[in-house]
């Protein structure tokens, strides 16, 4: 397994990062990513750790705490041989109205019942889930830093920011010599290249590692759905396409026919292939991969160990290619104003 800097901080972070959205299956959201139970999913991390792979992704809304919960039972007596990591920010009680957002009450709230539910006394990496616009940017910076100063959280990052968010976050941080967010855990894949108009950027300049999450698209670049095809019976997307990123069908088709060009030559599959690529990208400090069983996982592994080669890049790129929108699109007929990739 390839180890990464995350972001500008001393952490060393695998290549590849396990996901727990599969873990619980409860609603209709998460029941659509797996059901996985506790002793699957100890299965599942002996294998991730057997490869390399200790660090495990998790949130408080996924299944309603379970993730969080399945996650510490499966790493009880090998702590010490993880790194955990977790999110907080969107509404966890539909009854309370404080079981939200990044108010001091809330973080400091919902941080301890993390921790009780992961069965460990620190997070490793902990990542605001969205932006919450409603509280002062100083308020949630103090906060997390009290918990990075009281031992309860390791380093701080973010999760779906705008890059105006995160700046202004950065910038507030500096001021006040409080802890700097060294994480942006954000949507980027082939067929969702919108990272690299200003995250990817911002991410170069303040040094800002990218956690990224739905690298396969929602599912669509696993090498079963393709043009002219009935999709599969078994998939994610039937029952939570309206959660996930939009794609337009015909870039879909237009990335996996060039997959499918590159998997000849290769003898890759679809996914290693896609994954691989992002591997390649600047700011990537972890690609999160997920798995309902241990073949999808085992396939998911095998992306790295091996490199695209520049003219298997270019083809990809060529084939996922699409004009941003302004400012971005301007910005490219500027010389001095390179792409980063």
């Amino acid at each position: 397994m390839d180890f990464r800097y995350l972001g500008n901080s001393g952490l060393r972070v695998p290549a590849l990062s396990f996901g727990t959205g599969t873990f619980g299956g409860k609603g209709q959201l998460f029941g659509s990513w797996g059901n996985t139970d506790v002793a699957e999913a100890s299965r599942l991390i002996d294998i991730c750790l057997d490869a390399g792979l200790n660090l495990f992704d998790s949130a408080d809304v996924y299944s309603g705490g379970m993730a969080e919960s399945i996650l510490g039972e499966a790493i009880k007596g090998r702590r010490d041989k993880v790194l955990i990591s977790t999110k907080a920010t969107f509404r966890f009680d539909e009854n309370d109205p404080n079981a939200v957002g990044s108010s001091r009450f809330h973080l400091l709230r919902t941080i301890d019942a993390q921790l009780k539910r992961l069965g460990t006394d620190y997070i490793d990496l902990f990542q605001l889930h969205g932006f919450d616009a409603k509280t002062p940017v100083e308020e949630t910076l103090r906060t997390l830093d009290d918990l990075v100063r009281a031992g309860k959280i390791r380093y701080l990052g973010v999760s779906n920011f705008s890059g105006w968010h995160l700046m202004k976050s950065l910038s507030t941080a500096d001021r006040y010599g409080w802890t700097r967010y060294v994480a942006n855990q954000a949507y980027y894949s082939l067929i969702g290249r919108d990272y690299e108009w200003e995250q990817m950027p911002l991410g170069l300049d303040q040094g800002v590692g990218g956690v990224i999450w739905s690298p396969l698209g929602w599912g669509r670049l696993t090498g079963k759905i393709r043009r002219n095809q009935p999709r599969p019976e078994v998939s994610r997307l039937p029952g939570s396409s309206d959660f996930g990123p939009p794609v337009d069908e015909e870039l879909l088709y237009r990335v996996v026919d060039a997959l499918d060009d590159i998997a000849a030559e290769t003898g890759k599959t679809v996914p290693q292939i896609a994954l691989n690529w992002l591997l390649q990208r600047p700011t990537v400090s972890t690609i999160v991969i997920g798995a309902r069983n241990e073949e999808q996982l085992k396939q998911n592994l095998g992306a790295v160990g091996w490199n695209l080669t520049p003219e298997q890049v270019a083809k990809l790129d060529a084939a996922s290619a699409v004009t941003p929108a302004y400012p971005y699109w301007h910005q490219r007929t500027f010389e001095r104003n390179p792409s980063p990739v």
